[in-house]
């Protein structure tokens, strides 16, 4: 698929992904014409990304956690170095902070909308 249709089937603009791609994010294949090409493997990527990014980390950790995901063995866990691991300590952190606030957030909102007399909504009945 070309880039229009993954930032189509993505809901990520397509400057947006050229923008992943020279981060080294994502990587496309290159067609005879020179036109970006995409497959679906692509697609799960980039809405992994894109759900990182909205979570608010930072694009210069997204690939170092995308790389850590499915590393299983503890050989290539002990290639991380100080500073990366560092980064991730950090980043770990914040995001605990952002979790329990947003969580915080849900809560309230549930507990104000449990109490109206359109509770209702919550379970998607009328």
């Amino acid at each position: 698929m070309k880039i229009g249709e993954l930032a189509e089937r993505t809901g990520v603009a397509p400057r947006l992904l050229r923008y992943y791609e020279q981060q080294g994010l994502i990587a496309a294949g290159r067609a005879s014409n020179g036109y970006r090409t995409y497959s679906q493997d692509d697609v799960e990527r980039v809405q992994r990304v894109a759900g990182l990014v909205r979570s608010g980390v930072p694009t210069r950790l997204v690939r170092a956690i995308l790389d850590l995901e499915g590393i299983e063995a503890p050989e290539r866990a002990a290639t991380c170095s100080r500073g990366v691991a560092e980064q991730l300590a950090a980043e770990l952190a914040d995001l605990e902070d952002r979790i329990a606030c947003l969580t915080r957030s849900r809560d309230t909102i549930r507990r104000f909308l449990e109490q109206t007399e359109h509770g209702a909504v919550l379970t998607g009945t009328s």
